[in-house]
């Protein structure tokens, strides 16, 4: 019988044997562990945004439906109209129009999953010329809430907005 320190050379590799296979099992409880925990906190951090998205900005996350219109709200232009032209990245150029007093010019939109559609619009009237954002997610996905109509009216000092056509702001002025 062979002895290494006093101890037999069996005993040793049955010790090794019982050493390796604890140790095995003791790395593949770990792993299996390991597994769960990042599993568990790929899912938590991925609901915790699906959350964050839902609460801070629906509209981000769904896509919403919108309708923009700009109305020609001059007192006396019949001879002169209002010209608009508009472009979005979504839905590139829109075209141009020439409004005459009361006409309106407007569309319907869904916003995209990334929060970012934009609609610029061109107004020129005689020597009057001015771009506005007639929509843009971040300002407007609130203010034209309840009933998603984001409405513009164009008069002689400047841009009205409003989100149900009955009680018009002043946004801005032509210059």
């Amino acid at each position: 019988m062979l002895v290494l320190m006093g101890i037999p050379v069996k005993g040793l590799i049955a010790l090794e044997l019982r050493w390796l296979s604890l140790k095995k099992r003791v790395q593949h409880h770990y792993l299996a562990n390991m597994k769960i925990s990042t599993r568990f906190l790929l899912m938590f951090f991925v609901a915790l945004g699906i959350i964050f998205m839902c609460v801070y900005q629906p509209a981000h996350l769904f896509g919403m439906e919108f309708e923009v219109r700009v109305i020609n709200g001059f007192s006396n232009n019949s001879s002169l109209p209002l010209v608009i032209w508009c472009i979005s990245q979504q839905d590139g150029d829109m075209g141009g129009r020439a409004l005459q007093e009361g006409d309106d010019f407007g569309w319907r939109l869904k916003t995209n999953i990334w929060g970012n559609s934009h609609y610029l619009c061109t107004m020129k009237w005689d020597a009057k010329r001015r771009s506005f954002d007639a929509f843009k997610v971040p300002r407007d996905s609130q203010r034209c809430a309840p009933l998603n109509k984001c409405s513009w009216l164009v008069k002689e000092d400047g841009f009205y907005f409003s989100s149900d056509e009955v009680n018009w702001k002043k946004d801005f002025s032509w210059y």
